[in-house]
């Protein structure tokens, strides 16, 4: 008499619910930015009135670059920090998250500190001609960009979608960079305005300066020095030169460029790739 083999039932292990992962929220990114940029302030302002474009109104920019700031802080908080009711009276009725609270509370916390210190070094020792609180200032500005130039805006130029600011290096030279009329907004760009101009080593162009008159190319700035130090490579020769006293800039000449330290350049740079940025 044969055995007959029983198979046990197949039965689907049980099935394991996966929490959905949660983005990281980041105050720290959205807070590590110079506050005299307009975010914070437009942050703000849509939290008291109920109104982006009252916000916008009141911050003295445009309805589009109002919803930049609001996206730009968004993104680097990792979290939302406004909620919009669409359909009201004047493009829609907005109110703050939560976060978006918590985060002009953090605002409010960093800059009060942040002018304790600032305050107390403005008090004390100064380099000749630039208070020590503005070169600390500068120094929370961390970028892979390694040409860092203080200026002073000249002018703003055009009236449309493009704006050409013209910046002034400390020794006379002038940059200009080309940036969209809304960061200008935001930047609160105007005459007078200290800021930074910074630009990728990989943006500048060197060579050496012709000896006869220099043809400037449209969309180009051109700033000439003297070369401080080489680092020769097969992919280019890296210049340090020197465009005025104390000033320094970083850029790439061709490989085997034949230039050397003492050597008479000229370092060229599109107007596109200069950022403009605030500090303090």
């Amino acid at each position: 008499m044969s055995k007959e083999k029983t198979t046990a039932p197949v039965t689907s292990p049980p099935r394991t619910r996966i929490p959905r992962a949660r983005p990281a929220v980041s105050y720290e990114g959205a807070l590590g930015h110079a506050f005299s940029d307009k975010r914070i302030e437009i942050l703000r302002l849509t939290g008291a009135c109920g109104s982006i474009s009252q916000a916008a109104r009141d911050a003295g920019v445009s309805y589009k670059a109002a919803w930049q700031a609001i996206d730009t802080l968004t993104n680097l908080a990792g979290v939302a920090l406004v909620e919009r009711a669409v359909g009201g009276a004047g493009g829609g009725g907005a109110s703050l998250t939560p976060a978006g609270v918590q985060l002009l509370h953090a605002a409010d916390q960093v800059e009060a500190a942040r002018r304790k210190v600032l305050k107390a070094l403005q008090s004390g020792a100064s380099a000749p001609g630039r208070p020590v609180a503005l070169g600390v200032a500068q120094l929370s500005i961390r970028t892979s960009m390694r040409n860092q130039l203080p200026c002073i805006v000249l002018a703003l130029e055009g009236s449309d979608q493009i704006v050409r600011v013209r910046l002034q290096l400390p020794e006379g030279a002038v940059l200009v960079s080309r940036i969209t009329r809304e960061s200008a907004e935001l930047l609160g760009l105007q005459p007078g305005l200290p800021v930074l101009a910074l630009c990728k080593a990989t943006a500048l162009k060197v060579e050496r300066a012709p000896a006869a008159a220099i043809r400037r190319a449209a969309g180009v700035n051109m700033l000439q020095g003297r070369a401080s130090r080489i680092s020769r490579g097969d992919s280019g020769d890296e210049i340090a030169l020197e465009v005025g006293p104390g000033l320094q800039l970083v850029g790439f000449a061709a490989a085997g460029s034949g230039l050397r330290v003492g050597s008479r350049v000229l370092a060229r740079v599109e107007e596109s790739a200069v950022v403009v940025a605030l500090a303090g």
